[in-house]
């Protein structure tokens, strides 16, 4: 089990133009969790331009088609665009979890074992707090548990 990593001083950190991390920088260092935190903060930010502008639009659509198949489609869209919207609020909770970690030094280590997440998981799942190998360990649990009811 890997030691927990220390809290992060706060310092300003200028990323350059177009930095990508990458495996053969020190893990989590300020430009990598810089780098994570703006990832972040960015797709928090997109997620709730694109609820405020499902609400816009559900506010300005004609709830009273006259047709009945035409009402029934339209609702049946509506439910999907909010059920998609639903779906946005619980990854913008794992958003603020993750920008917390960030915070706290925490990000990129696994909240079951301490070892390394992983610059290339990190990129394909921003908001990952375990390791592939951990996940898998949960999942297979998960799935045991469900299996036995």
């Amino acid at each position: 089990m890997a030691a927990k990593p220390k809290l992060v001083e706060k310092e300003t950190v200028q990323l350059p133009a177009g930095y990508k991390p990458t495996e053969k920088e020190e893990y989590m260092n300020p430009k990598q969790l810089e780098y994570f935190r703006q990832k972040l903060f960015n797709w928090r930010k997109d997620l709730i331009e694109e609820s405020r502008e499902t609400i816009d639009h559900l506010k300005e659509e004609n709830w009273h088609e006259s047709d009945i198949a035409d009402r029934a489609s339209l609702e049946t869209e509506a439910g999907v665009e909010l059920r998609t919207r639903n779906r946005y609020l619980k990854l913008i909770s794992k958003i603020d979890a993750a920008l917390k970690r960030v915070e706290d030094g925490s990000y990129g280590y696994c909240e079951e074992t301490g070892d390394k997440i992983g610059i290339k998981r990190l990129e394909a799942r921003p908001v990952a707090t375990m390791t592939i190998e951990a996940q898998e360990r949960h999942e297979k649990l998960e799935k045991q548990y469900v299996d036995e009811e």
